[in-house]
């Protein structure tokens, strides 16, 4: 009887034990670092072994598009980074130049970034109001109802 319990106990630990390892190397690939241009430039070697994220605004003129193969630079002040996407997703309809991105990968030893991802940010349709211009008003709707007495 003590030798059954020995055993399930022990299944009981192996299972606990392969969980945990699953769930640290899930978190293990899933992480990602957000730095800026000018950070990754700084970095040491470790930037060339973990997945992070750069963003930036797309430099005019610099989208080459071949397929669902994708070259562009982002800029940051006055730095720049060429970007290599080679994801499966086709790039969001808002990317396009002078439009703010993310990537998403890695930075290769050749100075371009490899991203796997990237997004872009909305549209300035939620940007500040400019002044001078004037606000939006919402449609109005009449309603009529009718009483019956």
């Amino acid at each position: 009887m003590r030798n059954r319990y020995i055993r399930f106990g022990l299944v009981i630990v192996i299972i606990v034990v392969s969980l945990g390892y699953l769930a640290y190397t899930g978190v293990q690939e899933s992480k990602s670092y957000y730095v800026t241009i000018k950070e990754l430039k700084t970095m040491d070697d470790s930037a060339y072994h973990k997945r992070l994220r750069v963003a930036g605004t797309v430099l005019p003129g610099s989208i080459k598009r071949t397929g669902s193969h994708l070259e562009f630079v982002l800029q940051e002040e006055d730095r720049t980074l060429p970007v290599i996407y080679n994801g499966s997703e086709a790039p969001p309809d808002t990317f396009h130049d002078s439009s703010q991105a993310l990537a998403e990968g890695t930075y290769g030893r050749d100075g371009v970034f490899h991203a796997k991802g990237i997004q872009a940010k909305c549209a300035s349709k939620y940007a500040p109001q400019q002044q001078g211009t004037p606000p939006a008003t919402p449609a109005t709707t009449t309603q009529t109802s009718q009483v019956r007495p």
